[in-house]
C-alpha cells in the first residue's frame, strides 16, 4: 500500500514548474537522485505506459499508477535477489512468471540478454524494472490488437511499424 501523502509530497518536489504534471527529465532526475539510472527512452515508456490523458507527462493519478507497478517490479526483484543486489536469468524468469508474464523460451532470453547492459548474466533492479516496463509496454500494446482475446493477432505492415515504434527502449 502506498502512502499517498508521501507520494504527493514526492511529486510536488519534482514538479519544480508547479504545473502539477512532470516530464520524463523531471522524473529521470528524480530517479537517479533515489539512484536508479535509467535512460530517457525508458522513462518516456514509464510515461507512456501511465499516461491516460496522452498529453506527454504525468499527472499525479498517473504518477500514482506507475508507482503501484514500479511497487510490484520491486517486491519480485525482492523476493528472489537473495541479498546478491541483482538477479540471474532463473531469478528473472520466476518474477517474470510472479508478475503475470509467461514468455516462451525465445523470447525469455531474447528480452534477458537486451536488457542486460553489462552483458553479464545479472540484471539489477534498474535493469529487471527496465525489462518489466518493455514487457507490460508490448503486453498493452498486443492486448489493443487482439480484440478476440485468443492471444493471436494480425498486424499490417502500418500497425506493425507502429507497435515497434511505441515498444523501442
Amino acid at each position: 500500500m502506498e502512502n499517498t501523502g508521501f507520494l504527493r509530497e514526492w511529486f510536488d518536489r519534482v514538479d519544480s514548474e508547479k504545473t502539477g504534471n512532470i516530464t520524463a527529465i523531471q522524473l529521470k532526475s528524480a530517479f537517479s537522485a533515489g539512484n536508479l539510472e535509467f535512460s530517457i527512452s525508458i522513462v518516456q515508456q514509464m510515461i507512456r505506459m501511465y499516461d491516460f490523458d496522452r498529453n506527454g507527462t504525468m499527472s499525479f493519478e498517473e504518477f500514482v499508477a506507475l508507482n503501484k507497478f514500479l511497487l510490484k517490479v520491486q517486491q519480485a526483484f525482492s523476493d528472489l535477489e537473495r541479498n546478491r543486489g541483482y538477479l540471474v536469468p532463473d531469478d528473472v524468469y520466476e518474477a517474470l512468471l510472479k508478475m503475470g508474464f509467461s514468455l516462451d523460451s525465445p523470447a525469455f532470453y531474447t528480452v534477458c540478454e537486451s536488457f542486460d547492459l553489462k552483458k553479464n548474466g545479472r540484471l539489477r533492479l534498474d535493469d529487471f524494472i527496465s525489462l518489466c516496463i518493455f514487457v507490460q509496454s508490448a503486453r498493452n500494446l498486443f492486448n489493443s490488437f487482439d480484440t478476440t482475446k485468443q492471444g493471436r493477432v494480425t498486424l499490417d505492415l502500418n500497425q506493425f511499424i507502429y507497435c515497434t515504434a511505441n515498444c523501442r527502449i
